[in-house]
């Protein structure tokens, strides 16, 4: 009961949702882009390779339906734990806070991911890269600002209610 009453649930997706969005962009497109190698494919077979392992690297480095639903599921997952992890923490303090903090916690994903969960998943290694770390930090002020924005705080909702 405790958990429910002091996040905004709702919120919390639509943050985890637009900042995954943005970031899985970012992933594709700018990524590639600053590494000087590679596209927007090899980037999703990663993501993907997660789920289905490191056969999804094979080549070749093209766009695949199932890779792609592969990397969108494994993607979003994440999105949502981890905007949920901001939003638990950083609630209530304000937009500011939210997105700096969001930020910083961005920074602990990206060591999280890149220097102990690549004892599991290897082939991620070779994406621990500054730019990476950038949509990290994206991410993270995304989901902490837009969270901050759209959360209602307890007893808001209702006083809204009644003035309506």
């Amino acid at each position: 009961m405790l958990l429910r009453s002091t996040v905004d649930w709702s919120a919390v997706i639509w943050a985890s949702l637009i900042a995954g969005t943005v970031s899985f962009l970012l992933y594709l497109f700018f990524v590639p882009m600053s590494v000087g190698a590679g596209n927007a494919a090899i980037i999703a077979r990663f993501m993907a390779s997660i789920l289905l392992g490191i056969g999804a690297l094979a080549p070749p480095a093209t766009f695949d339906i199932g890779i792609v639903v592969a990397a969108l599921v494994v993607h979003f997952a994440l999105a949502l734990l981890m905007g949920s992890i901001i939003a638990f923490v950083l609630h209530r303090w304000g937009l500011l806070t939210g997105m700096i903090g969001g930020a910083l916690f961005g920074i602990l994903f990206y060591v999280i991911n890149f220097y102990s969960l690549t004892l599991f998943w290897p082939q991620m290694y070779a994406l621990a890269h500054m730019s990476v770390l950038l949509v990290h930090v994206v991410f993270g002020a995304l989901a902490g600002g837009i969270y901050e924005w759209l959360e209602f705080e307890p007893g808001e909702l209702e006083a809204l209610e009644r003035n309506t």
